[in-house]
C-alpha cells in the first residue's frame, strides 16, 4: 500500500467536521481506522490530535487495563496464568510487574495476548456498533500497538503507522518509563520492525521532528481520512 499525499487547500472538509450523512437505509457508515506503531513513537499524541479534529478514539491499552481490573473478564485468567507474583497485597494485578515479565519472555507475552485480544476486539466492535447506532461518530480510530503483528489490521478500512527515528524512540522510552537503555532496547526489539509496518500503511506520520510537524502531518492525514469516509460511504 502507498502513503497518501497532502491535498491542496480547500480540497477537503474543514477540520473537525464530518461529511453530511447520506440519506440511506440502515445505519451510518463508520470508517474504522487502525492507528499503530512502535512503543513511544507518538501514537497517543496523534490520537489526541485526531480527537480534536472529530475522531472517536478507541484505545486498546485503556481497554486492556479495564479488562484486568478485579472483577473484570480478564482478571481471573491473567492471575491464574501468571501467578501471585503479579499481584499487589490487595489482590490487584500489578501492570508494571506484568509488563516486565511479558517483555522479557515472548511465550508469556503470547499467553497474555491470547487472553486480552479477543476481549479488546469485542469491546471495540461494541463501541463501533454504538457509534453507528447513535450516529455520533463517523471516524473510529483504534489506537493499538500490535495491530499489524496480530494480523488484525486487515479488519480496518485504513491503517495509519506512527514512527520516529530509532534514537528518538529509545530516548523517549528511557525518559518516559524510567528504564535502563538495555530494558528500553529489549522493548523495542520485542516489536515488529517499523519498515515492515510501513509496508501495509495507507498513511504514515513521522514524529521525529517534534510536535508542531507532527500536528501538521496528522491534520493532513485526517483530511485524507475524511475523504476516505465520504468515498466509502458512497460505496456502502
Amino acid at each position: 500500500m502507498t502513503q497518501g499525499t497532502d491535498l491542496p487547500p480547500g480540497a477537503s472538509l474543514p477540520f473537525g467536521t464530518a461529511p453530511k450523512p447520506l440519506v440511506r437505509r440502515g445505519k451510518p457508515f463508520v470508517l474504522r481506522v487502525g492507528l499503530t506503531g512502535g512503543i513511544a513513537t507518538g501514537k497517543s499524541t496523534v490520537a489526541r490530535i485526531f480527537t480534536t479534529l472529530g475522531a472517536t478514539i478507541l484505545d486498546a491499552d485503556e481497554i486492556a487495563h479495564r479488562q484486568v481490573e478485579k472483577g473484570a473478564p480478564a482478571y481471573e485468567p491473567v492471575a491464574k496464568a501468571f501467578g501471585e507474583e503479579i499481584l499487589t497485597p490487595d489482590g490487584a494485578i500489578n501492570r508494571s510487574r506484568l509488563g516486565h515479565i511479558i517483555f522479557s519472555d515472548p511465550e508469556k507475552r503470547a499467553v497474555l495476548e491470547s487472553i486480552l485480544h479477543p476481549l479488546i476486539r469485542k469491546e471495540e466492535a461494541n463501541l463501533v456498533e454504538l457509534l453507528a447506532d447513535t450516529g455520533q461518530g463517523r471516524i473510529a480510530v483504534s489506537n493499538a500497538a500490535l495491530l499489524i503483528e496480530t494480523g488484525f489490521y486487515r479488519d480496518y478500512h485504513r491503517v495509519v503507522v506512527v514512527h520516529c527515528a530509532p534514537e528518538v524512540q529509545l530516548d523517549r522510552i528511557i525518559k518516559r518509563d524510567a528504564l535502563t537503555e538495555d530494558e528500553a532496547s529489549a522493548r523495542v526489539a520485542a516489536q515488529m520492525d517499523t519498515k515492515e509496518k510501513l509496508k501495509v500503511a495507507h498513511y504514515a506520520i513521522d514524529t521525529t521532528p517534534g510536535h508542531a510537524a507532527t500536528e501538521t502531518r496528522a491534520r493532513a492525514v485526517f483530511r485524507h481520512l475524511q475523504q476516505d469516509l465520504q468515498a466509502l460511504s458512497d460505496l456502502s
